[in-house]
C-alpha cells in the first residue's frame, strides 16, 4: 500500500546504532538484573526474545562468564537448579514469561529486560533493566531485541568476558550505521528463498533473521547451524535462492553454494578461506567482497531487518501491521494450563 514516508518499522530499524550506544552508556544502571560472574544462568524469552537468549547464552559461556542455557519460556525445565533466571520480554506482559517467573520465585534470583516499566514484569522479577529508550510501536520487534543483546554484550565487555573475535558494542554500532545506509544487493532483494546460517552465538541471529522475514514479509525462510547446511538444507538452494551466513563462513561452504547455483551472502571476517559473498554493494556472484569492510554479525542482522521491510512493501503489505500477529501474546489462562 502506498505510504507518504518510511514505515514506523523502518524508522525504528534505523535508530539501532544510537540505541546500542545508549545501552552501553547506561549499563551501570542495569547491573542488578544481570548475571554475576560464575552464576549458573538460564535465559528465557518467547519468539525473538528466545533467539536473543540463545545468542547471549553462547556469548556468556564461551567468554568464561559462567554456564548459561537458553529456553523458550514455555519449555523451561522446572526443577533444574540455576542461580539466576533472566527473562527477556519487550512488552513485559507475555503470559509464558510471567507464568514462569511466578513458578520459580524463591528458587533462584530472577532478572528481566523489558521496554515498558508500567507492566507486570516489574514486580514479577527481583530486578528489572528497563530499556524504554528502545521501546517500539511496531508489532515486529527489531531495535528492542538488538538493544537487549547490545546491553548484554556491553556487560560481558565490562567484565572482561567478551569472547575472542567479538567486537565491542561501540564497534558494532559503527557497523550498524553502515548496515542502515548501504544499499542491499539485487541478488538479495530479488531472491525467492533464504536460508540463514550461523555458528555459535550467531546461530541465534540466523534464527531471528528467518523469523523477521516471515513476520514482516511472509517470506520463505529457514535457519540452521552453518555446519548443518550440507546435511539436507542445501537441497533447496539453487538459482534465485540465498544462503546468508552470519559470522565466519565454514571452509568449503561458499563452493558448495556456488556448485548448486545459489547466492552466498556473508559480510564477516572469515578465516576459513571462503569468499565473503554478496555483501551490501556487491554483485550477485559475490565477485567483489572488498566493496565494504566486514560487519559485526549483529549489524548484519540489521540488513536482514531492512530486507524484510523492503520485501513487505514490494508485495503491497504494511510492515507495521503484519498478518496474524500482535505486539504481545497474552493468553486467557496461564501458560501450560487447559482452558
Amino acid at each position: 500500500m502506498p505510504t507518504t514516508g518510511p514505515s514506523r518499522t523502518a524508522v525504528e530499524i534505523a535508530s539501532q546504532p544510537a540505541c546500542w550506544r545508549e545501552a552501553a552508556d547506561t549499563l551501570p544502571h542495569h547491573r542488578a538484573a544481570l548475571p554475576v560472574r560464575g552464576e549458573r544462568v538460564a535465559v528465557v524469552g518467547c519468539g525473538t526474545s528466545w533467539f536473543v537468549a540463545q545468542a547471549y547464552a553462547q556469548l556468556r559461556e564461551s567468554g568464561g562468564h559462567g554456564e548459561t542455557d537458553a529456553f523458550a519460556a514455555s519449555e523451561f525445565p522446572l526443577g533444574r537448579d540455576y542461580d539466576r533466571i533472566l527473562a527477556i520480554t519487550r512488552s513485559g506482559t507475555t503470559t509464558e514469561v510471567l507464568d514462569l517467573l511466578a513458578k520459580v520465585r524463591g528458587t533462584a534470583v530472577t532478572g528481566a529486560l523489558t521496554a515498558d516499566p508500567a507492566t507486570p514484569v516489574m514486580t514479577a522479577a527481583d530486578a528489572v533493566a528497563v530499556l524504554d529508550f528502545a521501546d517500539e510501536e511496531s508489532v515486529v520487534q527489531t531495535r528492542f531485541a538488538t538493544t537487549a543483546l547490545a546491553l548484554l554484550r556491553a556487560h560481558l565487555e565490562a567484565e572482561d568476558a567478551l569472547p575472542a573475535g567479538v567486537r565491542t558494542v561501540a564497534q558494532a554500532a559503527e557497523d550498524a550505521e553502515r548496515a542502515v545506509a548501504e544499499p542491499l544487493a539485487d541478488a538479495v532483494t530479488d531472491a525467492e528463498q533464504f536460508t540463514f546460517l550461523g555458528t555459535g552465538w550467531t546461530y541465534g541471529l540466523a534464527l531471528e533473521a528467518g523469523l523477521k522475514m516471515r513476520e514482516a514479509a511472509g517470506a520463505w525462510t529457514e535457519a540452521y547451524p552453518a555446519m548443518e547446511y550440507r546435511h539436507g538444507p542445501i537441497s533447496i538452494t539453487g538459482p534465485g535462492r540465498v544462503a546468508w551466513v552470519f559470522g565466519s563462513v565454514p571452509a568449503g561452504l561458499a563452493d558448495d553454494v556456488a556448485r548448486v547455483g545459489g547466492t552466498l551472502v556473508s559480510d564477516s571476517d572469515s578465516d576459513s578461506g571462503a569468499d565473503s559473498g554478496a555483501g551490501p554493494g556487491s554483485g550477485a556472484d559475490g565477485s567483489d567482497p572488498s566493496t565494504s569492510a566486514a560487519l559485526d554479525p549483529l549489524a548484519d542482522l540489521v540488513r536482514a531487518q531492512r530486507l524484510a521491510v523492503l520485501l513487505a512493501e514490494a508485495q503491497g503489505q504494511d510492515p507495521d501491521r503484519p498478518r496474524n500477529l500482535t505486539r504481545s501474546v497474552v493468553l486467557s489462562v496461564p501458560a501450560g494450563e487447559d482452558a
